[in-house]
Protein backbone atom coordinates (compact mmCIF):
# COMPACT_ATOMS: atom_id res chain seq x y z
CA UNK A 1 0.00 0.00 0.00
CA UNK A 2 2.00 3.38 -1.05
CA UNK A 3 -0.19 6.47 -1.37
CA UNK A 4 0.42 10.13 -1.72
CA UNK A 5 -1.13 13.35 -1.17
CA UNK A 6 -0.26 16.53 -3.37
CA UNK A 7 1.57 17.83 -0.62
CA UNK A 8 4.19 15.01 -0.68
CA UNK A 9 3.27 13.15 2.17
CA UNK A 10 3.26 9.63 1.14
CA UNK A 11 1.60 6.74 3.33
CA UNK A 12 3.28 3.21 3.15
CA UNK A 13 3.65 0.02 4.74
CA UNK A 14 6.47 -0.28 8.14
CA UNK A 15 10.16 -1.26 6.56
CA UNK A 16 12.67 -2.17 9.73
CA UNK A 17 14.22 0.70 8.38
CA UNK A 18 11.98 3.12 9.90
CA UNK A 19 12.27 1.68 13.47
CA UNK A 20 14.52 4.78 14.93
CA UNK A 21 12.71 6.93 13.59
CA UNK A 22 9.17 5.78 14.98
CA UNK A 23 10.66 4.96 18.09
CA UNK A 24 11.75 9.06 18.18
CA UNK A 25 7.93 10.13 16.98
CA UNK A 26 6.34 7.73 19.53
CA UNK A 27 8.59 9.36 22.20
CA UNK A 28 7.97 12.57 21.06
CA UNK A 29 4.43 12.02 21.18
CA UNK A 30 3.40 10.76 24.05
CA UNK A 31 2.18 7.18 22.38
CA UNK A 32 4.63 4.49 23.29
CA UNK A 33 8.42 3.23 22.54
CA UNK A 34 10.53 0.90 24.26
CA UNK A 35 9.67 1.15 28.05
CA UNK A 36 6.50 0.55 27.03
CA UNK A 37 7.16 -2.60 25.32
CA UNK A 38 7.00 -1.49 21.80
CA UNK A 39 10.09 -3.09 20.37
CA UNK A 40 11.15 -4.40 16.90
CA UNK A 41 10.56 -7.68 17.53
CA UNK A 42 7.55 -6.65 18.94
CA UNK A 43 6.29 -4.45 16.13
CA UNK A 44 7.43 -6.90 13.30
CA UNK A 45 5.74 -10.15 15.04
CA UNK A 46 2.33 -8.10 15.39
CA UNK A 47 2.65 -7.93 11.29
CA UNK A 48 3.28 -11.37 10.91
CA UNK A 49 0.05 -12.50 13.02
CA UNK A 50 -1.82 -10.18 11.20
CA UNK A 51 -1.31 -6.40 11.88
CA UNK A 52 0.08 -3.40 9.98
CA UNK A 53 2.36 -0.46 10.98
CA UNK A 54 1.68 2.51 8.32
CA UNK A 55 4.06 5.56 8.40
CA UNK A 56 3.45 8.55 7.14
CA UNK A 57 6.50 9.93 5.61
CA UNK A 58 7.60 13.60 4.13
CA UNK A 59 8.94 12.82 0.61
CA UNK A 60 11.35 16.23 1.11
CA UNK A 61 12.73 15.35 4.15
CA UNK A 62 12.76 11.60 3.82
CA UNK A 63 11.15 12.06 7.47
CA UNK A 64 8.70 9.57 9.31
CA UNK A 65 5.84 12.33 10.66
CA UNK A 66 3.61 10.00 11.50
CA UNK A 67 1.74 6.08 12.18
CA UNK A 68 -1.10 4.35 12.82
CA UNK A 69 -0.49 0.95 14.42
CA UNK A 70 -2.54 -1.92 13.86
CA UNK A 71 -2.64 -5.14 15.95
CA UNK A 72 -4.90 -8.09 15.67
CA UNK A 73 -5.66 -10.61 18.32
CA UNK A 74 -7.96 -13.28 16.23
CA UNK A 75 -10.85 -11.45 16.66
CA UNK A 76 -10.42 -7.73 16.61
CA UNK A 77 -7.73 -5.30 15.37
CA UNK A 78 -6.50 -3.21 17.74
CA UNK A 79 -5.78 0.20 16.99
CA UNK A 80 -2.70 1.92 18.68
CA UNK A 81 -0.08 4.91 18.21
CA UNK A 82 -1.88 7.11 15.89
CA UNK A 83 0.09 10.08 16.24
CA UNK A 84 1.32 12.69 13.87
CA UNK A 85 4.33 15.14 14.78
CA UNK A 86 3.55 18.53 16.19
CA UNK A 87 4.92 20.04 13.97
CA UNK A 88 2.59 18.19 11.68
CA UNK A 89 -0.32 18.26 13.43
CA UNK A 90 -3.79 19.77 12.10
CA UNK A 91 -3.25 19.37 8.27
CA UNK A 92 -5.50 16.18 7.80
CA UNK A 93 -2.44 13.54 8.51
CA UNK A 94 -4.08 12.23 11.67
CA UNK A 95 -8.04 11.81 9.97
CA UNK A 96 -6.17 10.05 7.35
CA UNK A 97 -4.43 7.57 9.39
CA UNK A 98 -6.91 6.92 10.69
CA UNK A 99 -9.19 6.50 7.53
CA UNK A 100 -6.57 4.19 6.17
CA UNK A 101 -6.91 1.96 8.94
CA UNK A 102 -10.45 1.50 8.77
CA UNK A 103 -9.77 0.75 5.23
CA UNK A 104 -7.52 -2.20 6.59
CA UNK A 105 -10.27 -3.52 9.05
CA UNK A 106 -13.24 -3.78 6.58
CA UNK A 107 -10.58 -5.33 4.25
CA UNK A 108 -9.90 -8.07 7.04
CA UNK A 109 -13.45 -8.05 7.81
CA UNK A 110 -12.82 -7.71 11.57
CA UNK A 111 -13.93 -5.05 14.53
CA UNK A 112 -12.06 -2.57 14.80
CA UNK A 113 -11.38 -1.34 18.88
CA UNK A 114 -8.69 1.59 19.87
CA UNK A 115 -8.15 3.28 23.62
CA UNK A 116 -7.72 7.04 23.75
CA UNK A 117 -7.15 9.27 26.75
CA UNK A 118 -10.52 11.12 27.90
CA UNK A 119 -8.79 14.40 27.61
CA UNK A 120 -8.06 13.90 24.26
CA UNK A 121 -10.81 15.72 22.99
CA UNK A 122 -10.18 16.46 19.20
CA UNK A 123 -9.14 12.65 18.75
CA UNK A 124 -12.17 11.45 20.32
CA UNK A 125 -14.34 13.88 18.24
CA UNK A 126 -12.50 12.54 14.83
CA UNK A 127 -13.11 9.11 16.06
CA UNK A 128 -16.78 9.59 17.05
CA UNK A 129 -16.99 11.57 13.71
CA UNK A 130 -15.60 8.30 11.85
CA UNK A 131 -18.00 6.27 13.52
CA UNK A 132 -16.41 5.05 16.35
CA UNK A 133 -18.32 4.52 19.38
CA UNK A 134 -17.99 4.18 23.32
CA UNK A 135 -17.36 0.33 24.31
CA UNK A 136 -18.77 1.20 28.05
CA UNK A 137 -18.52 2.19 31.25
CA UNK A 138 -14.63 0.35 32.47
CA UNK A 139 -11.62 0.89 33.73
CA UNK A 140 -8.20 -1.02 31.64
CA UNK A 141 -5.44 -2.67 33.80
CA UNK A 142 -2.45 -3.98 32.41
CA UNK A 143 0.57 -5.36 33.46
CA UNK A 144 3.79 -3.92 31.28
CA UNK A 145 6.40 -5.94 33.25
CA UNK A 146 5.31 -9.96 32.99
CA UNK A 147 8.78 -11.20 34.88
CA UNK A 148 7.93 -8.45 37.62
CA UNK A 149 4.38 -11.20 38.80
CA UNK A 150 4.61 -13.55 41.75
CA UNK A 151 3.02 -16.34 40.16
Amino acid sequence: MIQRREDNILARDYQGVDYEQIMDLWNRTGLGGRGRGDDRDIIEASIEMGGKLVVLEDGRERRIVGTSWMTFDGRRIHLHHIGVLPEYRNKGYGKWLTRLSLEYAKKKGYQIKLEVREDNEKAIGLYRELGFQRLGDYDIYIVRDVSSLDV
